[in-house]
């Protein structure tokens, strides 16, 4: 097949195909992870990512080539999960800066714009690391700048890019001694080539799904042109409800048709769209709680809103709604020069206990999220909206969620947004603890970074499939003991796996000791923990309520 011109039908057909693929193979992408803990994986964060984008891809009815890469930018930008996520995102915004003045892309276009995609993820990283997918793309670069002058067809010069792109991925182990002891190549390599290779086989007319549900918008933005409405006086459903259900049960095609008929049975505007391990709902009902307790069957809830339509006259997304009632809130209360901020917080935290711990501590929005749904650049963009200060501090807890928080810095327009790399909840206490009113704000960001220079954490949780690393054989269903460096015990007590992970963290410097129960932590056993750490050394212990899944306990070695 030849092929020496694509316009932007084909561009937008080979894109959506791509994103499809990834979705459906995002758990062979996800089974590549080396730690083989039960968190968000590399597949999930790149997929959420790409679908943000293509879901604004697929709203646009006959583009052009500006319209079509605005929108693959702009999407995956705001949509960024994951440092993965975050990769994929630049990427595609510095291949999509190429082509955007073109009319149709040929291979030098291709070429061009494949290197420039590299430079864009490349600037994003602090510290590039070889064997990841940054070595994948650059490879590609590489071979698809070598192919300029030798052909000219399109067909031809993917196929040898993405082969050797291939072989590029097939030696990332041999870049990164941690895949070598997993036995896996990288996972964010594999991802990325698994968008190019179902963009190419829809590039050869290979019968590929290019429809993307739920397409029109984000979710969020769905809700919004659902709700508001300029007849508010005859108001059917008097109430707009919106919540995310977080999947515990299978939600195939047929269960989604049953829930929206349920949905249909009792409301109106309805919007209930399938992302992956969530589902966001949003429906006009005049009794919640029966929307409310059918979602119970498929999981658990969260991020839920109920608005009084005939009240407040007309409904509002999420986002809307907090900002027009944070607005509201201050002209009612006439609000003095003093009552706003020089400097706010927004940090990532996720278990009632954590929540309320960094709310004492003095941040004014909590994101719920971190290790097992990584929150995306717009999330975040969203909680510095709510913050009344014209400098935000942003703590992620996650080195998972570092990117996608520098990526909203770079984003922000109105706001001034310090990023503070705290990579676990024991740094971001740490962090805020360490935080000095009246200082200025780049100094801040270093005074709380050295405060939490001095912080060892750790995690207790289990593992979710068979590995092997630095000399230890997992199993599916152990108890480990995770510092931030590695996994320092594995075995079948969660008291005696904690209690490990301790005495491993510690030294003759440590002064202080704390855990943080989960949900499925035993407070007993912290105290048990608490007095064969107290008995055998001289460091304090204390014991705080948490409330996290997934993690029995988190603890810090000061």
């Amino acid at each position: 097949m030849i092929i020496k011109t694509i316009d932007v039908s084909i561009m937008k057909k080979c894109f959506l195909a791509g994103a499809n693929v990834l979705d459906a193979k995002k758990e062979i992408v996800n089974d590549l992870n080396v730690f083989p803990v039960p968190d968000g994986d590399t597949g999930t964060n790149m997929t959420m990512t790409i679908m943000s984008a293509a879901r604004e891809v697929s709203a646009l009815e006959d583009p052009d080539m500006k319209q079509f890469c605005k929108a693959v930018s702009s999407g995956s930008l705001r949509g960024a999960r994951g440092n993965s996520g975050v990769i994929l995102s630049q990427l595609l915004r510095g291949f999509t800066k190429e082509i955007s003045k073109e009319e149709t892309v040929d291979v030098v276009v291709l070429a061009n714009a494949f290197e420039r995609a590299v430079e864009s993820a490349y600037k994003a990283v602090m510290k590039p690391k070889e064997g990841t997918i940054l070595t994948v793309a650059r490879g590609g670069s590489e071979k698809a700048l070598e192919l300029v002058g030798r052909t000219d067809n399109v067909v031809e010069f993917l196929n040898e890019v993405l082969m050797y792109m291939r072989d590029v991925l097939e030696q990332t182990p041999d870049m990164l001694p941690v895949l070598k002891q997993a036995g896996v190549v990288d996972s964010g390599g594999e991802g990325l080539l698994t968008v190019l290779e179902g963009a190419y086989d829809a590039l050869l007319g290979k019968e590929v799904k290019v429809g993307i549900e739920g397409a029109g918008s984000s979710p969020r933005t769905v809700s919004s042109e659902a709700a508001i409405t300029d007849d508010s006086a005859d108001i059917k459903f008097g109430y707009c409800t919106e919540f995310i259900i977080m999947l515990e049960k299978d939600f195939d095609h047929r269960e989604e048709k049953n829930f929206k008929d349920y949905l249909t049975s009792i409301g109106d505007s309805i919007v209930c769209v399938a992302d992956d391990d969530l589902v966001k709902v949003h429906v006009h009902t005049n009794d919640p709680g029966l929307a409310i307790q059918r979602a119970l069957t498929y999981g658990s809830l969260t991020s839920m809103k109920i608005d009084n339509m005939r009240e407040e006259h007309h409904e509002r997304v999420i986002r809307d709604a907090e900002r027009k009632a944070y607005e509201q809130k201050m002209k009612e209360e006439e609000p003095s020069q003093e009552e706003k901020k020089d400097c706010g917080f927004v940090s990532v935290s996720v278990g009632e206990g954590l929540n309320e711990i960094f709310t004492d501590l003095g941040v004014d929005v909590v994101i719920e999220g971190g290790q097992t749904m990584n929150p995306s650049t717009e999330d975040i963009l969203e909680a510095v909206a709510q913050v009344n200060a014209d400098h935000v501090f942003i703590l992620p807890n996650n080195s998972n969620i570092i990117l996608a928080a520098e990526q909203a810095r770079e984003l922000s327009r109105e706001k001034t947004i310090h990023v503070v790399p705290t990579k676990n909840i024991p740094q971001g206490i740490a962090a805020m603890v360490n935080y000095v009113s009246g200082l200025d704000p780049e100094k801040n960001v270093q005074v709380m970074s050295d405060g939490m220079s001095d912080v060892k954490a750790g995690q207790v949780t289990y593992a979710v499939r068979d590995t092997s690393i630095d000399g230890k054989e997992i199993k599916s269903g152990d108890i480990m003991g995770l510092s931030d460096k590695t996994i320092e015990v594995v075995g079948e007590s969660i008291l005696t796996v904690t209690l490990g992970l301790i005495r491993s963290m510690m030294d003759e410097d440590s002064e202080l000791v704390t855990i943080y129960c989960g949900e499925e932590g035993s407070e007993e056993d912290a105290f048990r923990i608490s007095q064969e750490i107290e008995d055998e050394s001289d460091v304090e212990v204390e014991i705080h309520y948490g409330g996290q899944p997934i993690y029995y306990y988190l603890v810090s070695v000061e």
